[in-house]
């Protein structure tokens, strides 16, 4: 981290793109005092948006597994940060598992991460009663937690709000017709700028039942990838989540059965759950899957952030805001022109 001259400290901060990167920016600039204006192409539904079909897991132990280390410091960083802004998030820690089949999977991710305890079937049980029974072991990330996107991204933007921000839906705005500090927070439609970024499909599916109850995200080691069901509340799991090289927003019959055997294989009780939402979001990346925050003076561009936007976007928006009021800058991260 170092120090360099930086935009006007007081300027008024225009970003464009209202998901979870977007939305982040502006609550932190506006409770920073700035005149922050939020603009977002689509409407207050957000289902334009990637973060509307987004799993919401804060895990940057379980991130490690196929991250650079980058994505788990950013990640921890971040943990404290949605702790302090939104005190009532869970963090009631996740769980990986895996069927005797995918052991070697199942050893190589416990010794790829971090933050974990290993827990044996008894305990295992006790700690999510549901699971009794049904793996030998797990792996138990206790300081990891999760949230339901929809929800937290309305909430963001109505703080965004009660701190002196403007949220403008239906209006997509342009850089160069904007004055002040410009925030590009657009995913993929900022291809017109970043030619590098690609988008990889992600896919999910929610499913509602009464007949299991899960107090935390649970990840199913997988061959191709980790498959996680995560309670969303009222009887709903979200299950996800693939990811594909493929800018189609429609569900593979393949990534379904995978989709939904996992969820069988967690409990067979999920078999006979009802179907509520398919659906897939196509997360922006780079080609080495890191997120980069671009400046150019007064114009910077907050993108890249791949699987991990839920986890990352308010650590990323607290480096931005650093460098606006200190010419802070994170080397792993930020880029100068």
């Amino acid at each position: 981290m170092y120090q360099r001259s930086s935009p006007r400290g007081d300027s008024p901060v225009s970003i464009i793109g209202a998901g979870i990167a977007g939305a982040w920016q502006a609550l932190l600039f506006a409770q920073a005092g700035h005149a922050v204006t939020l603009y977002e192409r689509g409407d207050a539904d957000m289902t334009l948006s990637t973060s509307h079909w987004a799993g919401g897991m804060l895990a940057p132990w379980c991130e490690a597994e196929t991250s650079e280390p980058v994505i788990v410091r950013l990640g921890i960083r971040a943990l404290d940060l949605w702790r302090a802004h939104f005190p009532q998030t869970e963090f009631n820690g996740s769980l990986v598992v895996a069927h005797p089949r995918d052991r070697a999977d199942f050893e190589r991710f416990a010794k790829l991460t971090t933050g974990h305890a290993r827990l044996d079937a008894q305990a295992l049980g006790e700690l999510e009663p549901a699971l009794q029974g049904r793996f030998r072991d797990a792996l138990f990330y206790a300081g990891e937690g999760h949230v339901e996107p929809r929800r937290v991204l309305a909430e963001l933007h109505a703080r965004i709000a009660a701190a002196g921000g403007a949220v403008k839906f239906d209006g997509a705005a342009k850089a160069e017709d904007l004055d002040g500090i410009v925030i590009d927070c657009r995913g993929l439609a900022a291809r017109d700028t970043q030619k590098e970024l690609r988008g990889v499909k992600g896919e999910m599916i929610v499913i509602e039942t009464s007949e299991v109850e899960l107090a935390r995200p649970v990840r199913l080691i997988h061959p191709r990838w980790p498959l996680y069901v995560i309670p969303r509340g009222d009887g709903k799991f979200m299950l996800g989540a693939t990811s594909i090289e493929a800018e189609d927003t429609g569900v593979s019959v393949r990534s379904a059965l995978e989709l939904l055997g996992a969820a069988y294989a967690v409990h067979p009780a999920f078999a006979e759950a009802r179907i509520v939402e398919f659906g897939a979001g196509l997360r922006p990346a780079y080609p080495d899957h890191l997120p980069r925050i671009a400046i150019a003076k007064d114009r910077i561009a907050v993108n890249g952030l791949y699987r991990h936007g839920f986890l990352l976007a308010p650590a990323l928006a607290e480096l931005t805001l650093g460098y606006v009021k200190r010419g802070a800058i994170d080397n792993e991260v930020m880029r100068c022109a």
